[in-house]
């Protein structure tokens, strides 16, 4: 097991994804600070008003943005592999704990789970009119998939504590179904506004 620094926010961060941060409490400036300084991980895990969860994944520094006179920062953060926390520790100012890595259980993926996922994943890149880059040979494709969309953070949190790509898999490509079919009524819904507001009175 190994001690890493830890970092509770209300988003959920999937192995390969990449966001952008603001750094401004002093604790997380100094965790972030020794991290970059030392070209070390800290882990991020979701928290929320049940609470901060046990799995998250560890995150690294990947771009530095900015840097500002009062000592906040913009970074761009890339996360890794996932962990469970095993004991929370103290002597720090930011939360720390001691953590063990959360691996898949051995299984097979079958093809027709990575074809139904991208194909859901294809089908709402076309309609919102996004260029798709995909490694559909990727041993992680659900997480793939999941980080190049805008998912509820609970939903996302479920795929992070799965031990099984085929059941995310199968679960990416119903969040992608759901989420295309949402853009697709807004549109609709945007189009009845259109038409009703432009009537004659």
């Amino acid at each position: 097991m190994e001690e890493i620094g830890l970092f509770p926010l209300g988003i959920v961060l999937l192995p390969g994804e990449r966001v952008p941060l603001h750094i401004f409490e002093p604790r997380y400036r100094e965790l972030v600070g020794e991290c970059i300084e030392e070209d070390r991980e800290f882990g991020m895990l979701y928290a929320d008003e049940d609470g901060v969860r046990d799995v998250g994944t560890r995150a690294r520094v990947a771009a530095i943005l900015e840097r500002f006179d009062d000592g906040r920062l913009n970074i761009l953060v890339e996360g890794l592999r996932r962990f469970s926390v095993e004991r929370m520790t103290t002597g720090r100012a930011f939360l720390t704990a001691e953590v063990a890595d959360v691996d898949d259980e051995p299984s097979t993926v079958a093809d027709d789970a990575r074809v139904g996922a991208t194909g859901a994943f294809r089908a709402l890149a076309a309609l919102a009119g996004v260029e798709a880059e995909l490694d559909e040979t990727s041993p992680l494709l659900s997480f793939e998939l999941a980080g190049q969309v805008e998912l509820a953070a609970d939903d996302k949190q479920d795929l992070l504590e799965s031990r099984s790509e085929a059941e995310r898999l199968e679960r990416v490509a119903e969040l992608l179904d759901d989420a295309r079919k949402t853009l697709i009524a807004t549109r609709e819904l945007g189009e009845v506004a259109k038409k009703n507001g432009s009537r004659p009175h």
